[in-house]
């Protein structure tokens, strides 16, 4: 009896699953108030993770980066080296962005930001094409997490895997 009820139970959640919609990952109206906390340290050290959102991930002013990441920047990201220079290599060589102007807000959609101890860890939506239909698209949370050492990142993980 028990076994059925949870294969009739199994059934339901598996079909429910495959007719049912994603609900879209979206950011919040307003990303700057999340990257605001009242604790002086905290707020400190979310300012750094903004600043490296705003000026290096966005407009790419990697020239820039000694202001937001120690030299010794540790990265856990399996496509970049270690070292301030070896993610500014990863950008301007590998990635080869090119500046943008810094604007006054983030474009980016930014769903949180959790600052705790030393670490701020962004979460924000990422866009990719369907692999079961590539004329769709859907929608993940992506996140990048770092650890702040005298007011600059020291560590950095995100959920990247590694490059074909």
């Amino acid at each position: 009896m028990r076994t059925s009820i949870f294969v009739a139970l199994s059934f339901v959640a598996l079909v429910s699953f495959s007719v049912s919609a994603q609900a879209p990952v979206v950011g919040v109206a307003d990303p700057e108030a999340l990257f605001k906390s009242p604790d002086p340290k905290l707020n400190a050290n979310k300012q750094v993770v903004y600043g490296i959102f705003r000026d290096l991930l966005e407009a790419n002013h990697w020239e820039l980066a000694d202001k937001y990441l120690t030299e010794r920047y540790i990265q856990h990201n399996p496509n970049a080296a270690s070292g301030r220079a070896g993610v500014i290599a990863f950008f301007t060589q590998v990635m080869k962005v090119k500046p943008l102007p810094i604007e006054k807000k983030l474009k980016s959609k930014i769903v949180s930001v959790t600052a705790e101890g030393d670490l701020v860890s962004v979460a924000w939506p990422r866009e990719y094409k369907d692999p079961k239909d590539p004329s769709k698209t859907y929608t993940t949370t992506w996140f990048d997490m770092w650890r702040i050492k005298d007011g600059k990142a020291d560590e950095h993980w995100d959920s990247a895997m590694k490059n074909p």
